[in-house]
């Protein structure tokens, strides 16, 4: 079950950006319209696109709606090789049986977060924010307190007395 997306504003982007893809030569495999009866919302459907290549918009710009973009591979490199052509990277998920491909793809990777056999996992404890042109700084965790935050040292001598060596440790 998929909500509405936020804005009028975003449903027609998604929409134009899956036209497009469709045109430059995506295979819709499900979705691609406004729910039915749900035409008076901000509603698009759970969406998949198979792409030949890295060219399609629906492969190249973060969507922020209901579309996955399918691209067949042969190698683990050259999975990774596609994961990483883009100047975004705020998540990524990998769905493996073998442990030890998911810690060599989470390590190549090039994303803020990567989810190993699941999707959308997130906490108020941990870290969550993108690499490259996704995002500023990070939510949740230590890092988003550093992102909020700026130390500062305030030092203060109360007596009127010469200071004899300022570089004395008080």
């Amino acid at each position: 079950e998929m909500g509405p997306l936020a804005t009028l504003r975003q449903r027609e982007r998604i929409e134009t950006i899956v036209a497009e893809s469709l045109a430059g030569g995506g295979r819709l495999i499900t979705g691609g319209a406004r729910p039915e009866g749900k035409a008076g919302g901000f509603y698009y459907a759970p969406t998949i696109i198979e792409a030949q290549d890295q060219a399609l918009v629906c492969v190249r710009e973060e969507l922020f709606g209901p579309v996955l973009s399918a691209l067949a591979f042969d190698s683990e490199a050259e999975a990774l090789a596609l994961a990483n052509d883009t100047p975004f990277g705020l998540a990524s998920g990998v769905f493996t049986t073998n442990l030890a491909r998911a810690h060599r793809m989470a390590r190549g990777i090039h994303a803020g977060v990567v989810w190993v056999n699941t999707y959308r996992a997130v906490s108020p404890l941990v870290p969550f924010g993108g690499y490259g042109l996704s995002g500023l700084g990070r939510e949740g965790g230590l890092d988003a307190i550093r992102d909020y935050t700026r130390s500062k040292s305030v030092w203060i001598r109360t007596s009127d007395e010469p200071i004899p060596d300022p570089f004395v440790m008080r």
